[in-house]
This record gives C-alpha cells, sequence and structure tokens, in this order.
C-alpha cells in the first residue's frame, strides 16, 4: 500500500447496444485495468444491454497511468471475444477533488465533461458533490468496434484520513 494515493471505486452500471458475438447475442463482462492490476465484472448472459452494477476497486498510485476498460463476450471453448474498449480519464474528476469542497448543498454539480476527440465520452459528464463525496457519472463510447457504450460512475475513496493531496 506504499505510496498509494487512494482508491477509485469505479461502479460498472450497464452496456447499452453492445454487439453481438456468439449467434444472437452475446455473454459480455467488463475487465477494467490499471498498470499491474486487473479486475473484472459477473458475466451476464445473452444480453447486448446488461445491467452489472459491479463495484470494482482501483490502487491509485500515479493518476496519470491510463485507466483501461475492456468489454469481452464470455466464450465456453474458444478465447473470449473482445467487443470494444475506453479509456476512463480520471483528470478531471481528481481536479474537482483537489478543490476540497466542503459544506455544499446536496447534491452540487462542480464540473461538466465534455465529449472530445481525447477522451472516451459518449455524452456530457458530470462531476457532482452529494452527500459529502464527489462522483463522477459517465457514459463510455467503446472504441474499436461497431456500436456500444458502457456506464460507469467513479467515487474516490481517500486513505488519508481527511488530506486528499495526489
Amino acid at each position: 500500500m506504499e505510496n498509494v494515493k487512494g482508491l477509485l471505486k469505479i461502479r460498472v452500471k450497464r452496456g447499452i447496444n453492445l454487439v453481438v458475438r456468439d449467434s444472437l447475442s452475446s455473454d459480455p463482462y467488463v475487465v477494467v485495468s490499471m498498470a499491474d492490476q486487473k479486475l473484472k465484472t459477473r458475466v451476464v448472459k445473452n444480453n447486448c444491454n446488461p445491467e452489472w452494477n459491479d463495484d470494482l476497486t482501483l490502487s491509485i498510485t500515479d493518476p496519470s497511468i491510463p485507466i483501461c476498460l475492456t468489454v469481452y463476450d464470455k466464450d465456453t471453448f474458444t478465447v473470449d471475444d473482445k467487443m470494444g474498449e475506453a479509456k476512463i480519464d480520471i483528470k478531471p474528476y481528481l481536479d474537482a477533488i483537489e478543490m476540497r469542497l466542503q459544506n455544499l448543498p446536496t447534491p452540487t454539480t462542480i464540473a461538466r465533461v465534455q465529449p472530445s476527440k481525447t477522451n472516451c465520452l459518449a455524452d456530457e459528464s458530470c462531476i457532482v458533490w452529494k452527500d459529502g463525496k464527489i462522483y463522477q457519472d459517465m457514459m463510455l463510447r467503446l472504441a474499436n468496434v461497431e456500436t456500444g457504450e458502457v456506464e460507469v460512475q467513479l467515487e474516490w475513496i481517500d486513505l488519508s484520513g481527511g488530506s486528499r493531496h495526489m
């Protein structure tokens, strides 16, 4: 746990309009990776619009290391098929945490991040102060695939007992 700045909880909520990789549907799951950390959701059988609502937690040591999200189709007898990928840009979110906001009305939108060529956002993403915590909901457009989006929510878990230094 040395040099860990904090934990980033990524709630992988759902997939939307994911590609068909089996004959009629897919059995999707998500892998979230950062440096040598790799976590995955459960598999949802026969569903191109799966609801996972799985919480995955990464230890953040270097906020500049990219977080990759990859969707796969679980196959029984062959290698799992890729169903697209996205990078999660946590810099705007960490910048909001660095503001050390306190005592705001709940909920308060702190920042809005617009989709651009440099991020994988499918829509505007809001960073929100709610009940003493800062959340960011994002809809990620999957790359290297015909169609598909994944909805995630970020939540910072501070380990320093109040100080949020990155």
